[in-house]
């Protein structure tokens, strides 16, 4: 459900009123993430890295209050669900946008994922679940990246997390992510025990 609240009357009061007029509210913080153990349970369970990843992030992002909250030009938004958007690549070769619900329920969201992306896939539509809190994904699996910083449009305020070719060590696995968010919606602190989170959720993951 998402409703509509008093940013004067809320816990980004200041936060608001400093950052939500501003040309540039954008910011990025690019986190270094061991996902060893995101290997081991793809090739464990069959699910790919990529759903894994993003339960992981849902997961991590439903214990941070601020996550559920959405500025706009003027306004301020309370969600109490979360999802996910992943971008498809088409049967025509394009791209479309879908969104996919998080349920705790690891086994729940990947039935989900797979079919709302396969939809998606096969009618080139884009999807969108208008009464959660999006969190958007971009992944280029095929590129090894150090950080990639999105456009600030103005349209979509929503955090933003993208990642690139993990890298394989002797003893460990490594991806770097970028995650961007809007200042009104939280600080570096938020962002940073987001991260630490998420983090955590990847080592915790099935044990």
């Amino acid at each position: 459900m998402k409703i509509e609240i008093n940013p004067q009357e809320s816990i980004r009061s200041e936060a608001f009123s400093m950052w939500m007029s501003s040309p540039q509210p954008m910011v990025t913080l690019v986190k270094t993430i061991d996902v060893n153990r995101l290997r081991k349970v793809s090739r464990k369970t069959g699910i790919k890295f990529t759903v894994l990843l993003c339960w992981c992030i849902c997961k991590a992002a439903s214990s941070i209050e601020e996550i559920y909250l959405l500025p706009v030009p003027g306004h301020l938004y309370r969600y109490d669900k979360l999802a996910v958007n992943v971008i498809v690549v088409n049967e025509k070769g394009g791209i479309n946008l879908c969104d996919v619900p998080y349920s705790e329920d690891i086994n729940q969201f990947n039935a989900d994922y797979l079919e709302v992306t396969r939809l998606v896939a096969k009618t080139c539509k884009s999807t969108s679940l208008e009464d959660s809190m999006i969190i958007g994904t971009s992944a280029l699996p095929h590129t090894d990246l150090d950080c990639i910083i999105n456009q600030y449009s103005g349209r979509w305020n929503n955090p933003f997390l993208a990642w690139g070719k993990y890298r394989k060590g002797l003893f460990k696995t490594t991806l770097p992510i970028s995650l961007q968010f809007h200042h009104a919606q939280m600080d570096g602190m938020q962002a940073s025990r987001f991260l630490n989170n998420l983090q955590h959720e990847i080592n915790q993951l099935m044990k």
